[in-house]
């Protein structure tokens, strides 16, 4: 029997977000990627930091790692991405990838924050976009970029050897599944992409979620399995059908303020993590549209 290779998983909680980002690692070749690293943000006051992604620069040079990729599971609509940040000043040559769907996001959204016909929408603001079951590397692992839409519409999941870092598409099983309400997201859409995983994956496979809200005070915690899903994901275990789940998903949604970051987030993760271009003054801007969300 083939045994699938296990990377190293250093998990980083981000408390304002509820975000965990990862540092993956081959043991082996000491080759390594970030996933979905946090920018800093205080929306009071409109200022940033990099106090959270220099945690993830730390480990790197702590284990010596050499980041060969920075991976977005998606346009996240809770944070800022700190993927740009990190390739500007620490990582050059780790291209910044997420899935081909992200094309659509941006045209989406493009007109919604007035960013202007220059805007490109072709996602050339990233580096690497990832065809659906796309084949990737890190080091001697091998990788696959898993399409899970649903949430939203350029969704992906990053199998890395015998581990799955599912992005906001499924939550620790007590917090069942991310929301499906924003513009290009599906409930039915993300039933199927879970069942996808569900019957496609070893139930022994290691999931690592993206956000994790410690349902009922619990400690917050990161890792969970695909058996553990089948067994006890509130809302999309075994036994549960996609007609149920859509119900259930669209009436939790009905409830749900938007998130407080997704107007700076968005603007920023549909350009990799840059931020906007200074205006004449030498200021960045984020445009807040009004009544449009």
């Amino acid at each position: 029997m083939n045994t699938v290779a296990a990377p190293r998983v250093h998990p980083f909680h981000h408390a304002g977000t509820g975000t965990w980002s990862y540092v993956v690692a081959d043991p082996a070749s000491g080759a390594a990627a970030i996933i979905d690293p946090v920018l800093d943000f205080e929306m009071a006051s409109g200022r940033t930091a990099t106090t959270s992604a220099t945690g993830l620069v730390d480990c790197v040079r702590q284990h010596g790692y050499r980041v060969d990729w920075l991976l977005e599971t998606h346009a996240h609509a809770d944070h800022l991405s700190a993927a740009h940040w990190l390739k500007a000043t620490h990582f050059n040559a780790a291209p910044i990838a997420i899935g081909e769907g992200i094309r659509s996001v941006q045209a989406r959204f493009r007109d919604v924050f007035d960013l202007g016909a220059g805007f490109a929408v072709d996602g050339s603001q990233f580096d690497h976009l990832f065809a659906a079951d796309e084949v990737f590397a890190i080091g001697g692992l091998a990788c696959r970029a898993i399409p899970v839409p649903g949430h939203t519409s350029d969704s992906n999941a990053y199998l890395v050897g015998d581990a799955l870092f599912t992005g906001d598409s499924l939550f620790m099983p007590d917090g069942g599944t991310a929301r499906c309400d924003f513009p290009g997201g599906s409930a039915a859409t993300l039933y199927r992409s879970i069942r996808r995983l569900f019957d496609t994956l070893p139930d022994a496979t290691r999931v690592f979620v993206c956000h994790d809200y410690a349902p009922g005070g619990r400690p917050v915690a990161c890792e969970t399995s695909i058996a553990a899903q089948r067994q006890a994901n509130i809302h999309v275990r075994d036994g549960i059908d996609e007609d149920a789940f859509v119900a259930t998903r669209e009436a939790r949604d009905a409830t749900l303020a938007m998130p407080a970051l997704i107007i700076p987030s968005v603007q920023v993760n549909i350009r990799a993590g840059a931020l906007p271009e200074p205006r004449d003054n030498g200021i960045r801007y984020i445009n807040l549209p009004l009544d449009a969300l």
